[in-house]
């Protein structure tokens, strides 16, 4: 694989990274409508948001199953256009039917577009020999900015569902088509990675079986990051499924500024992610984890005590700084605990992506409607600082990359 290869894979990886975060910022920041449009009653709202991870997680282990056959990049290449065409299908339909199974598509597609994703980075972060994977969920973040920003002129100028994703299809969908063609898979590049592994070697389009490059895939020692997983997502999805809600219903904003605070938070989730490469080669991913669950924990208090719309803002922002860093790194982690299974290892992980959004979306609901909406925050608080138990899973100072650990190079490859 030349230098220019490997940029241009880098490139193409991060569009479909950017495009993913414009598809689920406008999914999640128009729930408010979406419910109104279909007539989903409060109670049965919960249900429609606990099916997508469901099915997501059914569509993540069925990629780990077909990419010991086909490469990630065929999985990505087809199920990012099936996300944005089911998109469009929630936003055009009428009946309940209709926008379950558009969601039920949604959510199968999006856990093949998931697993395949970060399958593509972590093994593109191997060939680089240095932290990168951060960049690509940054651009995630920046499609997140640009999704919430079309979704709140949406809702100021009113438009319709349909009228508000049609035209955002119609741009992404032959964008990615396009950009699918530069995927790479960074594993035929041989040389020594961050740990000392052999790079390359014996790595198929399933990264490969058994021991080969590292430890066999072990549950048990996949367990510590599966848990980081779960707990950061129960954190990121009460933000992206409760916080239009929560600013409208229990602070009393309007509809227009109930869709800023998961912008507020994907601009500071950006912000953090831009410089998180930096900071994990710095001081390590054991210590940028632990200080980004601190930052979460507080601004999930600030969110639970708000006495209005912009101190609630002030918590989001806190929680966008905070739990930036640890999902990437934590699939990161994966790849270089199972360098010889990184794709299953990644594949396993990112179910555990929905078993937060599973847990959160639901808890949640649950008990902001038994107790109240403020108390519940405090749920995913607790589970944030939980993380701390967990963060050296992340394996000790020598483990991570850049300071003196990066692979030999004759090149930079951007």
């Amino acid at each position: 694989m030349t230098d220019a290869g490997l940029r241009h894979g880098r490139a193409s990886l991060g569009l479909s990274f950017g495009v993913q975060g414009v598809a689920f910022a406008l999914l999640v920041t128009r729930i408010p409508a979406i419910q109104e449009q279909y007539g989903i009653s409060d109670g049965l709202l919960p249900v429609f948001l606990a099916a997508v991870p469901i099915l997501a997680g059914a569509g993540s282990v069925a990629t780990e199953k077909v990419v010991a056959r086909v490469r990630p990049s065929v999985v990505l290449r087809w199920a990012q256009p099936l996300v944005l065409l089911a998109l469009l299908g929630v936003g055009s339909g009428r009946e309940l039917w209709h926008v379950a199974v558009a969601l039920g598509v949604f959510g199968l597609a999006v856990g093949a577009l998931d697993a395949s994703m970060n399958m593509l980075g972590v093994s593109l972060q191997r060939a680089y020999g240095r932290s990168i994977m951060t960049g690509f969920h940054a651009a995630f973040s920046l499609g997140g900015i640009a999704g919430a920003s079309l979704a709140w002129a949406g809702a100021r100028w009113e438009l319709s569902l349909l009228a508000s994703y049609l035209p955002v299809v119609a741009v992404l969908l032959p964008a990615a088509l396009v950009g699918s063609r530069w995927y790479t898979e960074g594993k035929g590049v041989a040389g020594k990675g961050a740990e000392g592994t052999q790079v390359g070697a014996g790595a198929g389009a399933g990264g490969g079986s058994g021991s080969a490059g590292g430890a066999a895939l072990s549950f048990k020692l996949l367990l510590p990051l599966c848990l980081i997983m779960t707990f950061a997502y129960i954190g990121d999805s009460t933000v992206s499924n409760w916080s239009a809600k929560y600013l409208q219903d229990v602070l009393g904003s309007s509809e227009q500024l109930a869709t800023v605070p998961y912008n507020v938070y994907m601009v500071t989730t950006l912000l953090g992610r831009a410089v998180g490469d930096l900071g994990v080669r710095r001081f390590g991913a054991v210590a940028v984890v632990r200080g980004g669950s601190l930052l979460a924990a507080g601004g999930f208090a600030v969110v639970a005590v708000a006495p209005g719309a912009w101190v609630g803002m002030l918590g989001f922002t806190m929680l966008g700084f905070g739990l930036c860093v640890i999902v990437p790194q934590t699939f990161a982690a994966a790849g270089r605990m199972f360098p010889g299974d990184s794709d299953a290892a990644v594949a396993r992980l990112n179910i555990f992506n929905y078993v937060g959004f599973l847990v959160g979306s639901p808890l949640v609901g649950a008990l902001g409607d038994a107790w109240s909406y403020r108390g519940a925050m405090l749920v995913p608080m607790v589970l944030v600082l939980a993380t701390l138990v967990y963060a050296r899973a992340f394996g000790p100072e020598p483990a991570r990359y850049g300071g003196g650990h990066e692979r030999p190079r004759t090149a930079d490859v951007g």
